[in-house]
């Protein structure tokens, strides 16, 4: 309990220090013109108020993320509140506040387009196809995960005992259902449906948080472990190392990629740049909670992810309060799995440079995006799905701190804030392709560890010289 409290006590107090020192780092100045003003087109650039902002951000970046892949990750046991805690505060936060401010400077462009302007050309294409095909990956998985939880709740045997392939008809219905609301969610304007809908999902998210932190604090009934060492606690501890397993496992509570994809939305709808803070780093730090938290239920209950359901939906909260959670988890993935579809409609019409006023265009743009999402779906099983995920994610996080180095460096700011995040991630991300089962999977963990650190000496190399090349023709 100590640990978890501790962790707990050090996420709340970086909002009010670290991220105030990144907020004095990026120059955040309250009079600087802001897109939503500047390019507003009653479609994406449309001013919203800040708690509205920072809810919408929180159920943008957080998805399956902070629940999901925080049970999983408790599988290794308590040394994931150190990686969710000190991820959080000093990779995730930091990586989604930074990359929001560089997309406020740059009028709220997406991300292959601000890592085209500090890393290049060339890395801003090769991003405009790799974040397009994970926002359809982040998609296609948010659609499938929800439809099967609610079809599996659903007590219609005559349906479901009907299937197609792999796939029920009850499962099929929700699929479509779910698939028509993020249609409409990324066509309209943001303040039409996500702007109305997902203040009051992110309130359902933060109470089911703290409903179940009380729980746990307070029943007397569980006990959460004590982290004592960093040995793996996994039943496959061989198979699936700390490192990379865990970094990758546990991402959106610690750090994602996704999010620098996800804050564009959000930069194009504040009202000033002293916004910023709250709306980015104040939501992913809300995010580190929820995870740790989960993380803490998942160690507390541990008796796989079907036990641990039960636990917490029938036992501890109770029959009035058990699909009210159910409620929650399935908010958090449909209400990413669409921001995901509208981030991807950005992207390529802000690449293309086809306007967004117009509904033609946008739909011209949606629609091979969501039929890339099915095939997906009826293709790929989830573990796969999950699997390519977990290290595109953390890939595009890489970059998005070597981005944000790259700005820090540009302006003569603390490279160091961007550098130390960026070289670990680039090593947890060339590690995972020669340790993980479904990449490479050697057996030889050694040689696995020495090629992926040769990997990042050679990007870091690279990378270094490239700054230092930049710095010197700036005037």
């Amino acid at each position: 309990m100590i640990t978890f409290l501790v962790c707990l006590a050090l996420l709340v107090a970086a909002y009010f220090t670290y991220g105030r020192y990144l907020e004095r780092l990026c120059g955040a100045d309250a009079g600087r013109p802001v897109p939503s003003a500047v390019s507003f087109d009653g479609v994406d650039y449309i001013p919203m108020p800040m708690w509205k902002t920072f809810l919408v951000q929180l159920l943008n970046i957080a998805g399956l993320g902070p629940i999901f892949g925080a049970v999983l990750g408790a599988a290794y046991g308590p040394v994931a509140f150190l990686w969710i805690t000190f991820g959080g505060i000093f990779m995730g936060a930091a990586h989604d506040f930074i990359a929001g401010m560089i997309s406020l400077r740059n009028n709220g462009a997406s991300l292959p387009e601000t890592v085209g302007t500090y890393l290049g050309n060339g890395v801003k294409q090769l991003m405009r196809v790799f974040s397009v095909g994970l926002m359809v990956l982040v998609g296609a998985v948010f659609l499938s995960q929800p439809a099967s939880l609610i079809a599996n709740r659903i007590d219609a045997p005559a349906l479901s005992g009907i299937v197609f392939g792999d796939f029920s008809w009850l499962l099929l219905i929700v699929l479509g259902v779910i698939l028509v609301y993020y249609i409409v969610a990324t066509l309209l304007p943001v303040d039409k449906i996500i702007g109305r809908i997902y203040p009051v999902f992110g309130c359902a998210l933060l109470f089911m948080a703290l409903g179940i932190l009380a729980v746990l604090l307070f029943s007397g009934k569980y006990t959460i472990p004590e982290f004592t060492s960093f040995r793996n606690q996994i039943a496959d501890a061989a198979r699936f190392p700390i490192v990379p397993m865990l970094f990758t496992t546990i991402a959106c509570g610690a750090i994602s990629g996704f999010h620098a994809t996800q804050s564009p939305l959000m930069a194009r709808c504040l009202g000033s740049e002293r916004q910023a803070r709250p709306v980015f780093y104040g939501a992913m730090i809300s995010e580190s909670i929820i995870a740790l938290i989960w993380a803490a239920v998942a160690m507390a209950f541990w008796n796989g992810v079907g036990g641990l359901n039960a636990a917490i939906a029938r036992d501890t909260l109770g029959e009035v309060l058990a699909g009210f959670v159910i409620f929650g988890v399935v908010a958090c993935a449909i209400t990413s799995g669409d921001t995901a579809f509208r981030s991807a409609r950005l992207i390529v019409a802000d690449f293309m440079g086809v306007e967004q006023r117009s509904l033609r265009k946008r739909i011209c743009i949606s629609v091979p995006l969501f039929a890339a999402g099915l095939v997906i779906i009826f293709c790929l099983p989830f573990q796969t799905m999950w699997s390519y995920f977990a290290w595109m994610n953390q890939t595009l996080a890489m970059v998005t701190l070597w981005m944000i180095t790259a700005f820090l460096n540009r302006h003569g700011r603390n490279r160091w804030v961007g550098l130390i995040p960026a070289t670990v991630m680039t090593y947890v991300c060339s590690s995972y392709v020669f340790v993980s089962p479904l990449m490479c999977g050697m057996r030889d963990r050694a040689a696995a560890y020495l090629l992926g650190g040769a990997v990042t000496l050679v990007l870091l190399i690279i990378l270094i010289f490239k700054m230092r090349r930049d710095a010197k023709s700036l005037p």
